[in-house]
């Protein structure tokens, strides 16, 4: 059974994340999804990430009826920033049995050679990559352990919906109900 690792901030997770989650569960070899939310990326600032542990249980009420979709805290033990190798070698230390891929999007992948040890990453896991408007990765496109996907493509950002939030918008259908509720209840990205 292949499970997909897909790792982001999640601050906060809305209907973008979900799409392409439900769409690897749904449309690819990948049998289970789990969300890894991360601590800190380490190609991305600090600053504005809200505390891990509620980015955590805003994942978890945004998929707590997914069958096919986990929430994982397993970078929150590691150090920090954590790198995707590092996470990698410790997941398949903890679950032995479990053949694990990446998932990412198209941006990502165009500076995947900015990533610590990529080589060992595509030697021995395969990555589902998912469009995103502007990304060329055509540079990839014959590589034996990329898996190029049709997952539709929404324009939504954790920015666009934190910049939403503070301006007072009315966000329902673009971050689930549960969420949003407990954004509120948190006087969060005010």
């Amino acid at each position: 059974m292949k499970t997909g690792l897909f790792f982001g901030s999640f601050n906060p997770i809305h209907t973008g994340h979900l799409v392409i989650a439900g769409y690897m569960a749904g449309f690819t070899e990948l049998k289970e999804i789990w969300l890894v939310v991360s601590p800190h990326n380490p190609l991305k600032n600090k600053n504005g990430l809200s505390n891990m542990y509620d980015r955590l249980e805003m994942a978890k009420l945004a998929t707590e009826n997914a069958d096919h979709i986990k929430v994982s805290d397993i970078e929150f033990n590691l150090p920090q920033p954590s790198y995707t190798i590092d996470t990698l070698t410790h997941l398949q230390e903890k679950y032995p049995g479990k053949e694990f891929a990446l998932i990412m999007g198209a941006d990502n992948l165009s500076s995947f050679k900015k990533w610590k040890n990529y080589e060992v990453i595509l030697q021995h896991y395969e990555i589902y990559v998912y469009p995103r408007p502007g990304a060329d990765i055509s540079e990839w496109a014959e590589h034996p352990a990329i898996k190029i996907t049709d997952t539709p493509q929404m324009d939504i950002s954790s920015t666009f919906i934190r910049k939403g939030i503070a301006a007072g918008k009315n966000l329902q259908y673009f971050v689930p109900d549960k969420v949003l509720s407990f954004i509120d209840s948190k006087n969060m990205y005010r």
